[in-house]
């Protein structure tokens, strides 16, 4: 985990402790509130244009959003960065260039 990964994440997990609230936070929990901070993120769009979104909400949604994944990851004993560069990893093999440049199709329709 990088430096200001774990930083954030040390502060997340000091504002839970000061609160007597590390009790509630078990993995299905975190992950239940990952789920629910990202349909936030979603609500900032619903039945708008881009153009009239509220960036200071849309900005608070999203930090909602990645204090639960770092949440999550901590829990779990997950490196972030390393989950997203495996991750990378699998979607060049499902996603090689040659089949999909241009292209919006799932790997099983290519």
């Amino acid at each position: 985990m990088k430096s200001n990964q774990r930083i954030l994440t040390k502060k997340i997990v000091e504002f839970i402790k000061e609160r007597n609230w590390s009790k509630y936070h078990s993995a299905k929990n975190i992950a239940m509130s990952l789920n629910v901070e990202s349909s936030e993120v979603l609500e900032v769009f619903l039945w708008k244009e881009e153009s009239e979104i509220d960036i200071d909400h849309l900005k608070q949604e999203i930090g909602d959003t990645y204090y639960s994944l770092l949440l999550l990851c901590n829990k779990m004993n997950i490196d972030l960065e390393e989950a997203l560069l495996d991750k990378l990893e699998i979607n060049k093999k499902k996603y090689p260039i040659t089949k999909c440049y241009g292209k919006n199709l799932k790997y099983t329709e290519l």
